[in-house]
């Protein structure tokens, strides 16, 4: 492989997916602000949130399918451009139901970019590196949560909430430029997806996909997984604000630490995994045990100082972002293979994704029934049930081509 190519990949798809959060967490940030500006009810919040995740669901295996068979490229570079222009909508409008209706676009646009990236990754790594490389590949999502939040906070504090969403998107039409102008295409990976041995291949691999077990086990729980990590994303702003006691400037910054400790968590685990013979499954249990203790340890956390919070928050960011960038990262494109990485990540990312569009539900009704430390308990339990939906995949093994068999 080039290397001058293989750099200009990651540091491209790095940048686009790191992109992307600029336009999703203007919101999680803006939510107290907007709901006293335009006098909107909490469960109407998470109303807005759900929208936004179940187009990013249903979109998650059509761009995982068109990544694979049209080019990563131009997926992204589009999907970049599309939700530039729902987030500038977005900061512009007034209404519950317009913004339901742009953040739901913006959902579906912003679905475009985990299947494209990952699959211009897997064009240019091999099983063996994978864990280690996508390791530090997957720090994009962490890297890009916390400059959105940081951006967010900045911009609220000083030009009101509606710049918070019409500054990103001038940033996302940008980087959607530079993609299409400037992302790689790996011949080899393009001529392998065209013929093998002579034949036409494109619809058998991407059949194969779809009955094989081993994913729907990394999906089950990456469905519990996204779930925590999305009421966190979406509410651990207004969480510190309105139960820890912080002002909004402040619980937007100490919210950051949640991805700062999963930077940690995403090389970690991934090189973990490359050590354990490519065994991502045993890795990402062996996280969410610790990360269940951890749960429990937050859920009895009384009024503390912020460093204390910054601190728990870390270790939990770390012990929950490692399992979910192997799982939607390396673990989906070791099964997939090269001929149908995106498809395996846009289906483990997309049953992540349904997860995900119930943590407004989730997080509001524990809240108003129990209050917000019994969210944590609640956390605690759905990170072990994501360790039992793992167990499957530990008798997989991975085949010379890159594959996982789920037969060993």
């Amino acid at each position: 492989m080039p290397v001058r190519e293989r750099r200009r990949a990651f540091a491209l798809s790095w940048l686009a997916y790191a992109s992307y959060y600029l336009g999703r967490k203007g919101f999680s940030v803006t939510k107290s602000t907007i709901a006293r500006e335009l006098s909107l009810s909490t469960p109407v919040l998470a109303g807005i949130d759900t929208a936004f995740l179940v187009a990013y669901a249903l979109g998650q295996l059509p761009s995982g399918l068109i990544a694979d068979r049209a080019g990563a490229r131009r997926l992204v570079g589009l999907g970049l451009l599309g939700s530039a222009v729902a987030c500038a909508l977005f900061g512009s409008v007034s209404t519950a139901g317009l913004l339901a209706l742009c953040f739901a676009a913006n959902g579906l646009a912003q679905s475009t970019g985990w299947p494209g990236t990952t699959k211009l990754m897997a064009e240019w790594t091999t099983q063996k590196e994978r864990g280690r490389v996508m390791g530090w590949w997957s720090t994009c999502y962490q890297v890009g949560g916390i400059a959105a939040t940081l951006l967010a906070t900045f911009l609220l504090a000083h030009f009101g909430w509606r710049a918070a969403f019409h500054a990103p998107a001038l940033w996302l039409c940008a980087v959607g430029i530079l993609v299409l102008v400037l992302a790689p295409n790996n011949a080899r990976a393009t001529s392998a997806q065209a013929t093998q041995s002579g034949q036409v291949v494109a619809t058998a691999p991407h059949r194969s996909v779809l009955i094989n077990p081993i994913l729907y086990s990394y999906g089950a729980g990456y469905f519990c997984i996204k779930l925590i990590r999305y009421s966190l994303l979406f509410w651990l702003p207004f969480y510190l604000h309105t139960s820890a006691g912080f002002d909004d400037q402040t619980s937007g910054y100490l919210s950051t630490s949640f991805e700062v400790g999963g930077i940690v968590g995403s090389i970690g685990l991934g090189a973990l995994s490359d050590r354990m013979g490519g065994s991502r499954a045993r890795a990402a249990m062996l996280s969410l045990l610790c990360l269940a203790l951890c749960l429990l340890v937050y859920a009895r956390l009384g009024p503390v100082s912020a460093v204390l919070h910054y601190t728990l928050l870390a270790l939990i960011g770390m012990l929950l972002f490692g399992p979910d960038a192997l799982l939607s990262g390396a673990a989906a494109q070791d099964a997939g293979g090269s001929l149908a990485a995106a498809t395996a990540v846009g289906i483990v990312n997309g049953l992540g994704s349904a997860g995900a569009l119930l943590q407004g539900a989730l997080t509001v009704g524990v809240e108003r029934a129990f209050g917000w430390n019994a969210l944590f308990y609640v956390f605690f339990g759905l990170a072990l049930l994501a360790t039992l939906c793992l167990a499957p995949a530990l008798r997989a093994h991975t085949r010379p081509g890159g594959d996982v068999d789920s037969n060993p």
